[in-house]
């Protein structure tokens, strides 16, 4: 996989929320096309809310962008609707996956398509790409989301964003409250879409094992700002990273009694 341009630039942007909250403190990142991008941190790094910022669904939240820009294939996006970023080829899985639970699984992923409008063949043409991504996703087509399992309903989610035909999808915590095998699966189907249908992803991930062997690229996040950014392999095989994210070191493995004071003695910071 090559990356041939910067689909999605984010330069330097401030998040406040109630117009008193700053969250995000300068954050600049890059994803190439065709690339698959980690955003890491701890919980409450502010990875969530800069996929927000970048999908415009801050608002509903009470949160704007006060600085810097949002620029996706050229064009500046960041006070655009969320609709409108969508037809530009930008979709988010939310954490959480927010299925519709009283809908089966096939209205579900047909949720997806209302965007474009699809009808007819070109629609169950799209719908037969997402059960060939996802075999088990047609199993269960006549099953109500509700009563689907975790790893089915993240998979429900990913394949409903894939109805919109996008060219970037936005993945948030992908693995959350799923078994090690499924968040694999889930992984590796990700990255079957980048490379057989060149969909991007920034995808935000606790996970930063999984996350590191997947992802061409990676930024760590703290406390709303990028305090290490590298390729995946270079921040996988890095001693802080490994130490405070993985919980190795080159003394083998270590408690979090031992890392817990990190926060001083971080070489980046």
């Amino acid at each position: 996989m090559i990356a041939t341009s910067t689909y999605l630039a984010v330069n330097n942007i401030e998040v406040i929320y109630d117009h008193v909250i700053l969250v995000l403190k300068g954050v600049s990142l890059e994803v190439q096309e065709r690339q698959i991008v980690a955003l890491l941190g701890a919980n409450g790094a502010g990875k969530t809310t800069t996929l927000k910022a970048i999908s415009n669904l801050l608002r509903a939240e009470r949160g704007e962008v006060t600085k810097g820009q949002i620029v996706f294939r050229g064009e500046r996006i960041d006070q655009l609707d969320p609709a409108g970023l969508v037809k530009r080829g930008i979709c988010q899985v939310m954490e959480g996956r927010h299925c519709f639970q009283h809908l089966t699984v096939e209205e579900n992923l047909l949720t997806g398509a209302y965007s474009r409008g699809a009808l007819g063949a070109g629609l169950r043409e799209d719908l037969e790409k997402v059960y060939a991504y996802f075999p088990r996703l047609k199993e269960r087509r006549h099953s109500q989301s509700g009563y689907t399992s975790g790893g089915e309903q993240q998979m429900t989610a990913i394949g409903r964003a894939l109805m919109a035909r996008p060219t970037m999808i936005l993945l948030d915590e992908p693995s959350m409250g799923l078994a090690p095998q499924l968040v694999e699966e889930i992984f590796e189907i990700v990255q079957e879409l980048n490379r057989k249908e060149g969909v991007s992803f920034l995808l935000a991930e606790q996970n930063t094992n999984i996350a590191l062997k997947y992802a061409g690229y990676g930024y760590i996040l703290e406390n709303g700002r990028v305090v290490m950014d590298g390729a995946g392999r270079s921040l996988a095989e890095n001693e802080d990273v490994k130490e405070f994210y993985l919980g190795f070191s080159s003394a083998g493995r270590r408690s979090f009694r031992d890392v817990k004071s990190y926060r001083r003695r971080k070489r980046w910071l």
